[in-house]
């Protein structure tokens, strides 16, 4: 279905595409755009273009209720809103092709897939005729811009973190001034209801929707909740999944209700205020930086989501759902909270009720599927990516290696997760567990011998690499 305007064919547009930056202030997409003339919003539920990664579950869930969000904010500022579903490159040469649109703005991608699909975007704007504009609006810094001394990016969190600190970081810019209604003939536009992004029959996003209210409304007081509680107990909270110890901003960044400038300015002010914020501000900022480095990595690493990172693990015995029955058997208790170690099966509840898992979890159950049960670490980012809220290509691929120690900077394949050790360290009271998995399982390993397993193949995995010094650990 389509929803036409046709008031005026005379005055020209700037038309600002949307991504994964669903908000009005600090868009400077949006900002350049309306200091040119009147706007026009589009986004694109693009799943047809090569290499571009469908939405998972929970995630097509968010944008549903993050784009109803979005037009109401850009109504007050008199911008339309025009969706449209199918391959970008077309139905941009479709909008360009006719009407009145003068400029095309958007803010970069950074995926491999993405870029491509924007160059040619450029391309076919540029050859009309018209103006075609993109902008830094994703990350702190362009991912060429920080670079080691050889001229390659970063590999290692530290010195990336210390050259980010390093260099200056832009002011968060403002949101446009309302604008009168483009007086245009608009892009057919369809739907929301017709992209079907809700779940039904059955509908399980109950727990999704008592958890998150999506946009950027409440993002900004999600922040201001941080900056006025939560920070000044991170440290002490923060590893915690019994408390509310947490930013439990990564929706919003992951969404773009929030630019990473937005939340390091407030954070940067912050910690330059009392001290007992200053220290959770700071280590707060630094898991914004953790998520410029993810971003750093996939830009220059583009088989980030596909490969090793360390090639070495390309001759890991991981094992797939498919190989045995036991495997396929490890990876539905994993998924589905059935593994009888608590901390591992609340998390995972956790995770299918609300489409989050807080941090200090999401590392224990990662390990324990990849270390103890010996599943491929892609076993796990699948599953992420479709039951998670805040699923990001850069940020959940990187992660995941990170424990699998194939990564950048990753933990070392021996450091194990013990997770009745992390419950007893994290949660005390036993809260957590008890709210999320009350009913104990059987475990479906032992977690000593399936460690012991796990280091075994580790060094198998080294002496065919380091033949010199078979089955060390250095």
């Amino acid at each position: 279905m389509t929803d036409k305007s046709s008031i005026d064919t005379t005055q020209p547009y700037q038309l600002v595409l949307f991504r994964d930056d669903l908000r009005t202030v600090d868009h400077p997409a949006l900002l350049a755009a309306s200091e040119a003339g009147p706007v026009v919003a589009l986004y694109i539920l693009d799943e047809q273009s090569p290499g571009i990664r469908p939405l998972g579950a929970a995630a097509r869930w968010w944008l549903h209720h993050a784009l109803v969000s979005l037009r109401a904010s850009l109504q007050e500022l008199g911008i339309p809103l025009v969706l449209r579903r199918g391959n970008s490159v077309h139905i941009i040469e479709e909008i360009t092709g006719h009407g009145a649109c003068a400029a095309v703005h958007w803010n970069r991608r950074y995926g491999q897939a993405e870029r491509a699909v924007d160059t040619l975007i450029k391309d076919h704007v540029r050859a009309a005729g018209l103006h075609a504009q993109s902008h830094a609006g994703a990350l702190l810094h362009e991912p060429w811009e920080l670079l080691t001394q050889s001229g390659t990016g970063y590999k290692v969190f530290t010195p990336f973190h210390n050259a980010l600190r390093s260099t200056g970081i832009r002011e968060p810019h403002p949101a446009p001034q309302p604008q009168s209604p483009p007086h245009v003939e608009l892009p057919g536009s369809e739907t929301l209801a017709s992209w079907e992004l809700l779940p039904s029959s059955p509908d399980w996003s109950t727990g999704l929707a008592d958890a998150w209210t999506p946009g950027e409304p409440a993002a900004q007081e999600r922040l201001a909740e941080v900056l006025g509680d939560i920070a000044q107990h991170y440290g002490e909270r923060h590893d915690r999944p019994d408390l509310d110890g947490t930013s439990a901003l990564s929706p919003a960044l992951r969404w773009g209700h929030l630019s990473p400038h937005q939340v390091w300015k407030e954070l940067s002010a912050l910690a330059s205020s009392t001290a007992p914020a200053a220290e959770g501000a700071l280590a707060l900022r630094r898991q914004v930086a953790w998520r410029d480095f993810c971003w750093h990595l996939y830009y220059h690493h583009p088989q980030l989501p596909i490969e090793n990172l360390r090639s070495e693990f390309d001759d890991f015995d991981w094992a797939w759902p498919d190989d045995s029955p036991r495997a396929a058997h490890y990876t539905r208790c994993w998924q589905h909270g059935r593994t009888g170690f608590g901390l591992v099966d609340a998390g995972m509840a956790q995770l299918w009720q609300t489409g989050w898992m807080h941090n200090r979890v999401r590392m224990v159950t990662a390990s324990l599927l990849v270390k103890n049960l010996g599943l491929h670490w892609k076993v796990g980012e699948q599953w992420f990516w479709d039951t998670l809220v805040d699923a990001d290509l850069a940020c959940n691929t990187a992660n995941w290696q990170w424990v699998a120690g194939s990564g950048a900077d990753a933990a070392p394949y021996f450091r194990v997760f013990n997770p009745q050790l992390q419950a007893k360290k994290f949660d005390p009271s036993g809260t957590y567990v008890a709210r999320y998995a009350p009913l104990a399982a059987e475990p479906v390993v032992d977690l000593k011998e399936s460690r012991q397993a796990a280091l075994e193949s580790y060094n198998h995995m080294k002496s065919r690499h380091r033949p010199d010094s078979p089955g060390t650990d250095s």
